[in-house]
């Protein structure tokens, strides 16, 4: 057993490490947790006290902001915008890089998209989702772009669960999903409910709205 004690060290590090890359506040308590339960069974088997005490205390800090992450009550909003919104343009320019990792196909607004939306938390552009919507009822979405530090999952749901009734309205019987490159958003659409399917040689996402 005392062969492993070493490694138990060197993974809280590396839990610790991890945590200060990230740039999701969510994400980051929870990797940093991690790294606090390792250092505290690290301390406890060699008796290291000021590793226990502090590690401990900064576990306990954690779980702290971990409860006020899922139980602070954020006002989400959402507000339509046309196709030559100077203020929306800005939001995109300014994530650009980030977008073309999720969204490589997306180059621009285009007037024909007609589902064209911003979601805000607390009042801060926290999503941009433009979409395509077919006569059949099909909205192809062009991006469905969220902010890093908004990653958590509660702009999705916001979308696709509590503003269902507007997506209806709007005529869309399905949201569908195209070309999937980034493995963090596939991961998502699955936690959002979306099935895989295989269309015409390509993969992509569905999810019944209608």
């Amino acid at each position: 057993m005392n062969q492993f004690i070493p490694f138990i060290g060197y993974l809280a590090s590396v839990f610790l490490a991890i945590s200060l890359l990230v740039n999701n506040d969510l994400k980051f308590r929870w990797i940093n947790s991690f790294g606090n339960i390792s250092f505290l069974a690290y301390g406890i088997f060699i008796e290291a006290y000021p590793i226990i005490l502090t590690n401990g205390t900064l576990l306990l800090i954690n779980i702290y902001y971990l409860y006020k992450i899922y139980n602070t009550r954020e006002n989400f909003d959402m507000i339509e915008f046309d196709a030559d919104d100077q203020m929306i343009e800005k939001f995109l320019t300014f994530h650009a890089a980030d977008i073309k990792t999720y969204f490589p196909q997306f180059y621009h607004l285009d007037p024909k998209d007609t589902i064209r939306f911003a979601v805000l938390r607390d009042m801060v552009i926290a999503n941009v989702f433009v979409a395509k919507l077919t006569e059949s009822g099909s909205a192809e979405v062009k991006i469905n772009y969220t902010v890093p530090r908004y990653r958590d999952y509660k702009v999705g749901k916001f979308i696709f669960d509590k503003e269902r009734k507007y997506l209806v309205g709007k005529g869309v019987r399905e949201i569908c999903y195209r070309q999937i490159v980034h493995k963090a958003h596939a991961k998502f659409l699955k936690v959002m409910d979306f099935k895989k399917e295989e269309y015409e040689g390509m993969t992509t996402f569905k999810k019944l709205i209608d």
